[in-house]
């Protein structure tokens, strides 16, 4: 018993592979037979599974086909990419002179190699500049840079920054161009291929849309790439002796009702002397003209008097 186990278990090993490796020649054979007797498919069925195939590949822009066709190429795209950001900045300023502190302005963009794209200026009634509004575009691995000089141009009186981080989006629009110019290669063979007019029609409706989709993104880009390349930076000037105080509340009770009682007393005293002032010299004139004139017809008025 114990000698012939052995070459029982080695028989019925050898007889189980020759089970599975007849099992798969069989698979193998009805495979290629299958495959050998398939009709060839004729030119419009071709067409028609491949304009289905463009459709399921390249249906648009955006969705689940970009992530099919991209795969987890977005996500090394991703960490490889440098950081883009899109930083904007506000600072607000007090200057006795606003034209020398505008012209101050202007040169710290011109030492980044940047521009005024707007600008604003408002003067008072002597014609002298009040305050001004200018918005900066700077480049933006300079952006803290020309907000620390920006601030130091004159009095400081506020300043706010903030950045976004548009990483995942220029990534994203990227592979979207790319899968979009794909699409329209694909289509555009397919156009040179349609047998009817009816399939021309059809196929140039959807390059057409797949040309839009392509422009809008590619519009989108630009956008992405104006706003990370430069950042913005808004500059406001006030002049000092311009700024408006806040009225202070008014008070209430005896001592405010006493105060307000004796300026008012005030304002009519100095209202007083103001026209006695201006009267005066009237009067002394009167005095000086009217009395010689006075003595020189009191006789006249006398005689005249007696006769009556």
């Amino acid at each position: 018993m114990t000698a012939t186990s052995p070459r029982l278990l080695l028989a019925g090993s050898c007889l189980a592979l020759l089970t599975t490796l007849s099992a798969c020649s069989g698979a193998d054979g009805g495979s290629d037979s299958s495959s050998g007797e398939a009709a060839p498919m004729s030119g419009a069925d071709s067409g028609a599974v491949e304009d289905r195939a463009g459709r399921n590949a390249f249906s648009s822009a955006g969705g689940s086909t970009d992530e099919s066709v991209a795969g987890s190429g977005d996500v090394d795209a991703v960490a490889a990419q440098q950081p883009a950001l899109i930083s904007t900045g506000t600072v607000s300023l007090r200057s006795d002179d606003v034209a020398d502190t505008r012209f101050d302005v202007q040169k710290v963009a011109d030492r980044y190699r940047g521009q005024v794209t707007d600008s604003e200026t408002r003067t008072d009634q002597e014609g002298e500049v009040r305050d001004a509004r200018l918005v900066l575009r700077v480049p933006s691995a300079e952006f803290t840079e020309a907000m620390d000089e920006l601030e130091k141009v004159a009095d400081l009186e506020a300043s706010t920054s903030t950045s976004e981080d548009v990483t995942t989006q220029v990534v994203d629009t990227r592979v979207r161009i790319r899968v979009q110019r794909a699409s329209i290669a694909r289509i555009e063979e397919l156009l040179q291929r349609a047998g009817s007019i009816r399939d021309v029609v059809a196929v140039e409706q959807q390059l057409t849309q797949r040309q839009e989709r392509l422009n809008s993104l590619l519009r989108q880009q630009a956008y992405l790439a104006d706003q990370t390349s430069m950042s913005t930076i808004t500059v406001h000037v006030e002049r000092a002796d311009a700024a408006r105080t806040d009225p202070e509340p008014a008070e209430a009770g005896f001592l405010s009702g006493l105060r307000a009682g004796w300026d008012g007393l005030t304002t009519v005293l100095l209202g007083l002397a103001t026209v006695t002032g201006a009267v005066l010299p009237f009067l002394v004139l009167g005095l000086l003209l009217g009395a010689p004139a006075w003595l020189l017809l009191r006789p006249v008025v006398r005689r005249r008097r007696a006769a009556a």
